[in-house]
């Protein structure tokens, strides 16, 4: 029953920076696997990274390894992506979500989403 709202996306130059936020409501986040998958227009919806119920474990894909970092501030039951180095092929909408079980891979269904934030890379 958790609603996850993104926000902090917009338009930045390549090599830039951009934190987005998630915030649930209706549930803690430190109770979920919570992940952040991207989709480009035209293009399937793909994982993007994910963090552990304890916060101790981390998954991401290998395009963002190194530039982007994934967090909770359980005080704030907020999720965030911490995305550095941006790239033009980053652009897409972000959606940030809620899994109920562990994670096991990066094909593991997710059981709540965001309505999504758009991220826009130039150069």
């Amino acid at each position: 029953q958790v609603q996850l709202v993104e926000s902090g996306g917009g338009l930045v130059q390549a090599g830039g920076s951009l934190r987005l936020s998630c915030a649930a409501s209706g549930g803690t986040v430190s109770t979920y696997v919570m992940g952040w998958f991207r989709q480009a227009s035209g293009k399937e919806r793909e994982f993007v990274i994910a963090i552990s119920r304890s916060g101790g474990t981390t998954y991401d894909t290998p395009s963002v390894k190194g530039r982007f970092t994934i967090s909770r501030d359980n005080a704030k039951n907020t999720v965030y992506l911490q995305m550095n180095n941006l790239k033009p092929e980053d652009t897409a909408n972000y959606y940030c979500a809620a899994r109920v079980g562990y994670f096991y891979s990066s094909g593991a269904t997710f059981d709540y989403w965001g309505q999504g934030t758009q991220v826009t890379v130039s150069s």
